[in-house]
């Protein structure tokens, strides 16, 4: 897809939300449950349930998903298609691309340890090494753009509510 057509398809859509902005709020969730045993929560994804469950720091025996990974993956991949988006708005062509993010957490904080140590992953950095023909300032304003409209990023600038509710039988 190229600059035109991207503009083609989003056009329609940016005069209905200015229009009507109601229109433009987009449900999204995730279901989960307590499928499987131990301490874990089997998530349905897009590809299939993910069993998320302790990370050997907090005393997991590695055999599950961690969920600070589900983390950084679900942001790389907001960030890898914002980035494309953004570099075909701009009329950019990326050749190829190599794509992570990393973070540290501190097991202290998760198992209450110490509750000076924060509780997350910290220092979280993403990163694209990019084969493309453009000079620096494209480049900031690359990622100024995929920093400013990547979803999962903005995301994590608030945390979320957590509501606990009893079953009904």
């Amino acid at each position: 897809m190229d600059a035109t057509e991207l503009r083609a398809r989003q056009a329609p859509l940016k005069q209905r939300y200015r229009d009507d902005p109601d229109a433009a709020i987009t449900p999204a969730a995730a279901h989960g449950s307590f499928a499987d045993p131990g301490i874990t929560a089997t998530v349905d994804g897009w590809a299939g349930s993910v069993r998320a469950g302790l990370h050997p720091a907090t005393g997991g025996d590695g055999g599950d998903a961690c969920s600070t990974d589900l983390l950084l993956q679900a942001l790389l991949a907001c960030a890898g298609v914002t980035l494309r988006s953004v570099a075909t708005s701009m009329g950019l062509e990326i050749r190829s691309a190599e794509l992570r993010a990393e973070g540290v957490w501190d097991a202290r904080g998760t198992l209450g340890v110490d509750r000076s140590v924060p509780v997350g992953v910290l220092d979280v950095v993403v990163t694209a090494v990019l084969d493309v023909d453009a000079d620096e300032a494209e480049l900031h304003r690359l990622a100024t753009g995929v920093e400013r409209f990547c979803v999962v990023a903005q995301s994590l600038a608030e945390p979320p509510e957590f509501v606990i509710v009893r079953a009904t039988s």
